[in-house]
């Protein structure tokens, strides 16, 4: 393809063939997908049963101890919420920059935040101990005047990441009617063609209709903006409130966002690619479109590395014994200094290669890569939140964290889960923004 090819479609098409060719994931089911689904049902069992132990027999069949009380729970919650944020970010801040690259990709996006933030919020409420309390905090009339401590991060965090939810489903489905239309006017059974009728909400793509649906839009995407920086400038207040070292940092709430995007591209990446070829979307998910993929986690990358520069020198320029303990001592040199090397190098040394043009046109490339960086991204997670916990002030205090056969559990079931919702997800609902593609296919003159 030459550089002078539209980024979005290749072609002659008409409207007609071109929904067509958007809803086969909805009617074409290949073998390979049905495999997947029955995986990842299984993976999904796992989790809901070690969920229901948890239930049981409580938080004591994980591997907390007393030094490290926050494990996996916490570094899994961190993780998928991080996960969750190139979603919006591509959804929400591209719209309003009016980037038109991100029509081929902003409705995988979207339901892949949605699908994460539903796994992030598994783990803080299993770590409750109590689980059935979670309401508690919620903000809720109270007749026994027990109310949630507003001053509390974690209250905080239940009110963002609630807020975060809501707005991401209201925006994801306020794009979806047109393109449920669409599906509803090309169902060839009647059962389909009802459940989509009752999914659009009797759209029928008038003057009147199209207005209203882009005011919300724009209004949506204005209010989901600063969320992107909020939801986990907030988890990060979690840390850094906490009079710990490593954790008591004024930096944490620019580097969490920037790790949150950082890993969310990657995950993007992860899921793309192997559907781009699976479905045949390369005409509507071009090399130019990975490419442009690729440069904005590059970009989140060298911002996630001067972030663990600029907490090495604070380390080093406050002379606090703990913090220099800490960074210099404790993480590379301890019983996790392994993981601490291989977060570097993922998260570090392997984004260097996204600056070579052949490294970012080549799909399976970016794919390895993003596994990499999704892999390093949770490791940072592990090393920041166990190695601050294992060695506290007091040497006596001092143990080693070691997961349970229930942690592994939970993250790789969640893992299972997030699939399994997104393979449900292809199958009932278009992949790529049908009307945005029309949308843009006609601005630019192509036949249609």
């Amino acid at each position: 393809m030459s550089e002078g090819t539209p980024p979005l479609l290749i072609g002659r098409w008409t409207d007609a063939s071109l929904t067509d060719a958007l809803l086969e994931p909805t009617r074409r089911r290949p073998r390979v997908l049905t495999v997947l689904l029955g995986v990842t049902g299984l993976g999904t069992l796992m989790l809901f049963a070690a969920i229901g132990w948890t239930f049981l027999a409580g938080i004591g069949t994980w591997g907390n101890n007393i030094p490290v009380g926050w494990g996996f729970a916490i570094i899994n919650f961190v993780w998928w919420i991080g996960i969750g944020h190139a979603g919006t970010f591509i959804s929400a801040v591209l719209l309003l920059f009016e980037q038109p690259w991100r029509n081929s990709l902003n409705r995988l996006a979207e339901a892949m935040t949605l699908f994460a933030v539903v796994q992030a919020g598994l783990f803080p409420v299993l770590h409750l101990g109590r689980p059935w309390f979670a309401y508690w905090l919620v903000p809720y009339p109270s007749t026994m005047e027990v109310w949630p401590q507003f001053m509390s991060v974690l209250t905080w965090d239940a009110g963002a990441v609630t807020t975060y939810l809501i707005v991401s489903v209201l925006f994801w489905y306020l794009g979806l009617l047109p393109d449920l239309a669409s599906a509803r006017d090309a169902a060839t059974t009647r059962f389909r063609r009802r459940a989509y009728g009752l999914f659009a909400l009797g759209w029928r793509g008038s003057v009147r209709h199209w207005r209203h649906q882009r005011r919300a839009q724009l209004l949506l995407a204005g209010l989901a903006t600063p969320l992107v920086l909020s939801v986990h400038s907030i988890v990060s207040m979690d840390f850094a409130t906490a009079k710990l070292s490593g954790w008591h940092s004024t930096i944490f709430p620019p580097y969490f966002v920037a790790g949150a995007i950082f890993s969310g591209f990657a995950m993007v990446l992860t899921l793309v690619v192997p559907l781009r070829r699976l479905f045949h979307w390369e005409r509507f998910i071009t090399a130019r479109h990975l490419d442009l993929v690729a440069k904005m986690t590059l970009a989140m990358g060298l911002l996630v590395a001067y972030s663990y520069a600029a907490e090495l020198f604070v380390a080093w320029y406050s002379g606090v014994p703990a913090e220099r303990h800490l960074f210099f001592d404790t993480r590379p040199l301890g019983p996790y200094g392994w993981l601490y090397w291989a977060q570097m190098t993922c998260n570090v040394a392997a984004p260097q290669l996204l600056w070579f043009r052949a490294v970012r046109r080549r799909p399976w490339a970016l794919f390895v890569l993003s596994i990499v960086f999704n892999i390093g991204m949770w490791l940072e997670r592990f090393v920041l939140i166990v190695t601050s916990q294992h060695r506290d002030f007091l040497p006596s205090s001092w143990d080693l964290y070691v997961p349970s056969l229930i942690d592994g559990a939970l993250f790789f079931g969640s893992l299972s889960f997030f699939a399994f919702l997104m393979l449900l997800f292809l199958r009932v609902v278009p992949p790529v923004a049908i009307a945005e593609t029309k949308e843009i296919l006609h601005e630019r003159g192509t036949d249609a």
